[in-house]
């Protein structure tokens, strides 16, 4: 059974996805990222959108703010958020 994703939590998935492509190389907004996903977390909780959550939860686990190195997970992480944008429903 699909999941159908509130607009206000998609729009947030989007905007964390164009937020990861300048994080890569900037890591204050790799921190805005992280708590971004954290906040989007909690709401899909909330909304009872497990299996996006399980995805959320997914990216955090790889998602470790670090000043001064570059993300080894990077390209990893950029996959499955661009997926995650592109739907509605899961």
């Amino acid at each position: 059974m699909s999941e159908i994703i509130p607009e206000n939590i998609q729009k947030d998935i989007e905007r964390a996805s164009a937020l990861h492509q300048r994080a890569t190389a900037d890591s204050h907004k790799c921190r805005e990222f992280n708590a971004l996903m954290s906040d989007i977390l909690g709401r899909l909780e909330d909304a009872r959108c497990y299996r996006a959550a399980d995805q959320v939860m997914t990216v955090l686990l790889n998602c470790q703010p670090r000043d001064g190195v570059h993300c080894d997970k990077s390209s990893m992480i950029t996959e499955k958020i661009t997926k995650m944008a592109q739907k509605k429903e899961l």
